[in-house]
């Protein structure tokens, strides 16, 4: 593959406010799939790059963009896809691919700035790692690092925007400290801990390569960015678990804890890949603080500021928390914020997200399916161990809970905000849906929903599904301990429920 010509090629002028047409690469990543709509809020015109065009389906966005099919390694595919574009961002990156996933940005880094400087681009802009001086860089940093010099010296004007850790919930860095924050009330950590850290919420990062889109032709360089707390990790696990109403951790550094010996400790206690949290854990070996903040000249900082740590961090545990069962796995909603979960997370973000479901088919109309739903409860019952529900009762009104005693307030219709034993009603769809939240005394916070469905051949089915977003390690511990009897509660509850509206009369 033949070295890019180094020498910035002359990019056109755009009208200030004028819309740019803006070709974004990783759309289906954690930053890409939160970028597309806000260029989209800022009036551009948006075209992504992916390899696989079902993937973005589950994007609220998808109908609002362009999709052009192309590999990242195809130079063709990628020069036609880069065809008409001002801006391209470039948020590729192949961490967790393998071992070899230095050779693989290396390659396909080389084909971007070829088909970029062969398709006229307007401007390259690529979110990079922060490179501290006089430090041996991981092979995480170093590739990053390594893909910047591939796009600067492409011949296209590009920026290149340092950061650290990412703070937003589904970011893999901030997903590693949320589990191991949130799992381990006492930790034996490597050394590690005590590196210099300077995090960035990705409201901030957002607004950086948003803004990244309209500047000068001749600004041609990196931008170190960061938020305006620097810490180390301890600091970072400290300060997440009071944001989080956590107890105080205890942390016990070990000093012959090697990264590999991290990596698969980290790997045994979160749920993040192993192949993405070996190379950030190796990485955080290295003090990545920000040594300038000149974006600012180009991209000002808003009234408000910078997001801090603690901010950052309740944005992203009140989003899991308040969208937990819209977001994760009913997709009722649309994030409204980048701190939203997005439905299209990997699994393992978002925090810990415990479900039961279930499903009966039955022969009773959907009416009088949703009727019995909607008369659950209060005299009537659970429709399963009766024993049970009011043993769980007098445990809750022990430990100063509500317990059953406050029973429904009209026999036979809900409405949102009724309270309904020691549950309470949070949405109502009539004919469809009737969500719970639990309002009993638990580590965490729980959910009780039914879905009453049409079948393709005309009948009709009930879907349960119990939800429960721990809190500590304690709410982990409370799941698993009430795991054995949730075929008998919630299995017995479905069968009791559908059992009942087939019944005559």
């Amino acid at each position: 593959m033949a070295a890019p010509d180094p020498s910035p090629a002359p990019s056109p002028e755009q009208p200030p406010g004028a819309p740019l047409t803006c070709l974004v690469t990783g759309a289906t990543g954690y930053v890409g799939g939160r970028l597309v709509p806000e260029l989209l809020a800022a009036g551009h015109r948006v075209r992504v790059l992916t390899r696989s065009p079902e993937r973005l389906r589950d994007h609220p966005w998808a109908g609002d963009v362009e999709i052009a099919r192309a590999d990242a390694g195809d130079l063709e595919a990628v020069a036609a896809a880069c065809a008409g574009a001002d801006v391209v961002y470039y948020l590729i990156h192949a961490l967790g691919t393998g071992p070899s996933f230095e050779e693989t940005d290396r390659r396909t880094a080389g084909v971007m700035a070829q088909a970029a400087r062969a398709a006229g681009v307007g401007r390259l802009v690529y979110l990079g790692g922060l490179e501290p001086e006089d430090e041996e860089l991981s092979p995480h940093l170093r590739s990053r690092a390594e893909v910047a010099a591939i796009l600067l010296g492409s011949g296209v004007p590009t920026v290149v925007l340092r950061a650290a850790v990412v703070l937003g919930s589904g970011s893999a860095s901030f997903e590693m400290l949320r589990h191991l924050t949130e799992r381990l009330p006492v930790m034996v950590t490597p050394r590690w801990v005590h590196s210099r850290i300077q995090p960035i919420a990705i409201r901030d990062v957002l607004r950086y390569l948003v803004g990244c889109a309209r500047l000068p032709a001749d600004v041609h360089r990196c931008f170190d960015i960061g938020g305006p707390d620097r810490m180390s990790y301890a600091e970072m696990m400290q300060r997440y678990a009071a944001v989080a109403a956590l107890p105080r951790r205890r942390i016990l550094p070990v000093p012959l804890f090697s990264p590999s010996l991290s990596s698969h400790w980290v790997g045994l206690i979160t749920p993040v890949p192993a192949g993405i949290a070996r190379p950030l854990v190796e990485s955080l070996r290295n003090t990545v603080v920000c040594s300038e903040h000149d974006i600012a000249e180009h991209v000002p900082d808003p009234p408000e500021g910078l997001l801090g740590f603690d901010e950052a961090v309740r944005l992203a545990v009140q989003r899991v928390n308040d969208s937990a069962v819209t977001t994760r796995w009913a997709s009722a909603s649309v994030p409204g914020a980048p701190s939203d979960p997005l439905p299209t997370d990997p699994d393992w973000a978002g925090g810990s997200l415990y479900v039961d479901e279930r499903v009966r088919a039955s022969t009773a109309s959907a009416d009088r399916l949703f009727r019995v739903v909607e008369g659950i409860g209060g005299n009537r019952g659970w429709y399963s161990w009766p024993l049970a529900w009011r043993v769980r009762g007098w445990l809750d009104r022990a430990v100063g809970g509500v317990g059953l005693r406050r029973g429904r307030r009209d026999p036979d219709r809900l409405y949102v905000g009724d309270a309904l034993d020691f549950w309470r009603v949070e949405e109502r769809e009539e004919g469809r849906l009737l969500r719970l939240r639990a309002e009993m005394r638990v580590p965490g916070r729980a959910w009780l929903e039914f879905h009453v469905e049409h079948g393709p051949s005309g009948g009709t089915s009930l879907r349960q599904r119990a939800t429960f977003a721990p809190h500590g390690l304690s709410g982990h511990a409370y799941w698993w301990a009430v795991a054995p009897f949730h075929g008998v509660v919630f299995g017995g509850m479905l069968r009791g429920i559908v059992r009942a509206a087939e019944e005559p009369g």
